[in-house]
């Protein structure tokens, strides 16, 4: 099933995010791990890219055998700075042959011995450009594209960042999916300005759930994501109490879930760090909620 059919429906639905291993010797259990978050049959799940220096094999593994074992809709991450469009083009006949209808479309970090070097020759500079290839090459993908609430960080502000996303979403993005937000207001006003520019398409809320005091520095690095006063104070609290601190993770996610939905907000993606319990957690305090209609 493609991703946007799932948006489109008029009910509440929940889609988590998992990564690849980054050695073979961790194969199997993050194996297990995805396969007990499909077995709570989110809407879809999504896999990313070679996380962390996997390689791209492992998201098509993982991702192949949560579909095909699970029945679970599958958004496949694909990035293009660092690749050739050959390489490109291999992997995303690596994908269709896999039977996956939705590929998330990223430009990706550029990596560090890239950074000076002379970009005129690159393939790729932006996400757009691998959006045209999806959609260009009759390989009938659904296509989904990244945004940042809180600006990317390479833009030079908001107004020149939604510019930046409305060209993606006009070379083909079918829908968006934002980087972790911990304050829903953010969120809100983000797509105000979204619909204010013209951007139609729906847009998926990330929400990371943080069960661990140590994850909040690493969450700020990589989204530089506002934490709103009653988050920090929840860390505070029981930031050095690892039950009590994934307890109140897990409620607060729960809450700013609920929030969203309240909101008339679909879907909402979970950023789910490869934790079933945590997964499982938020799924629990929604059954009830789930599947409704608005």
């Amino acid at each position: 099933m493609k991703i946007i059919e799932i948006l489109n429906k008029d009910e509440m639905s929940l889609s988590f995010e998992v990564f690849p291993p980054k050695k073979e010797t961790s194969y199997d259990s993050v194996k297990e791990a995805t396969e007990e978050i499909a077995k709570l049959k989110p809407s879809f799940m999504s896999v990313t890219y070679g996380a962390g220096g996997g390689t791209s094999s492992y998201t098509l593994d993982i991702g192949k055998n949560i579909k095909d074992k699970y029945g679970v809709p599958l958004l496949a991450h694909l990035t293009c700075i660092s690749s050739s469009r050959d390489t490109v083009k291999a992997q995303i006949e690596a994908i269709k042959n896999a039977g996956i209808k939705n590929v998330m479309a990223l430009r990706g970090d550029i990596p560090d011995d890239m950074k000076d070097s002379d970009r005129s020759n690159w393939d790729y500079h932006y996400a757009y450009e691998l959006v045209e290839q999806l959609k260009n090459d009759d390989f009938d993908f659904c296509v989904g594209g990244a945004c940042y609430p809180e600006v990317h960080p390479e833009s030079a502000n908001q107004a020149d960042d939604i510019k930046n996303l409305k060209a993606k979403v006009d070379a083909g993005v079918d829908f968006l999916t934002t980087q972790m937000v911990f304050d829903n207001n953010l969120f809100f006003n983000f797509l105000y300005k979204l619909r204010e520019a013209g951007v139609t398409v729906p847009v998926v809320p990330g929400i990371m759930p943080i069960t661990n005091g140590n994850q909040v520095e690493r969450a700020i690095k990589l989204s530089g994501a506002f934490m709103p006063q009653r988050f920090k104070t929840m860390v505070d609290k029981f930031g050095s109490d690892p039950d009590a601190m994934k307890q109140a993770g897990i409620a607060y996610a729960t809450d700013q879930i609920i929030d969203l939905y309240a909101n008339g907000i679909t879907n909402v993606h979970v950023y789910s760090m490869n934790k079933p319990d945590v997964a499982k957690g938020i799924y629990d305090n929604l059954t009830s909620i789930l599947g409704k209609k608005f």
